[in-house]
């Protein structure tokens, strides 16, 4: 018997084996990619901290930007006495506020002192995280106060 005769019979030739046996390897090195892809959680996690920083500094940007809009809307419909009398208010303010902090800072330990300079500094280089983590919570506050409301 020759191959034409063994394949009509049911039985596959020797080539049509090595294709089917390469197929099957295709197949199974994309499966195991495909699963070793979903193991890897630690470019999973990479991949959705990136994306949530990503909505983080959007909605910090639209947040600046509002908050902006509004002060420039504020400013733009207050009357220039009422402008004059606030910003002779805070003035006064800051000045009660500096001379607080002097008094505050006469009479505070020294140790304390140094603790709460490190806090400082360490908050200070810790800006961009910090003000992403607070959009962060301002946004989800706020998406839960809405659905509070259309319940």
């Amino acid at each position: 018997m020759n191959d034409k005769t063994q394949n009509t019979m049911g039985t596959p030739t020797p080539e049509e084996l090595r294709e089917q046996v390469e197929r099957t390897r295709d197949e199974l090195g994309q499966t195991v990619e495909a699963l070793a892809a979903k193991a890897d959680i630690k470019t999973q996690v990479k991949k959705k901290t990136a994306a949530v920083k990503e909505q983080a500094a959007s909605a910090s940007a639209q947040i600046r930007e509002k908050t902006a809009q509004a002060a420039q809307l504020v400013k733009d419909r207050t009357p220039d006495a009422v402008q004059d009398k606030t910003a002779q208010a805070t003035a006064r303010a800051r000045e009660s506020v500096s001379q607080a902090g002097q008094f505050a800072a006469e009479k505070t330990p020294d140790p304390l002192l140094e603790k709460a300079g490190r806090a400082a500094q360490a908050a200070r280089a810790n800006r961009t995280p910090l003000i992403a983590g607070g959009a962060l919570l301002i946004a989800l506050l706020l998406v839960r106060r809405s659905r509070g409301r259309n319940r």
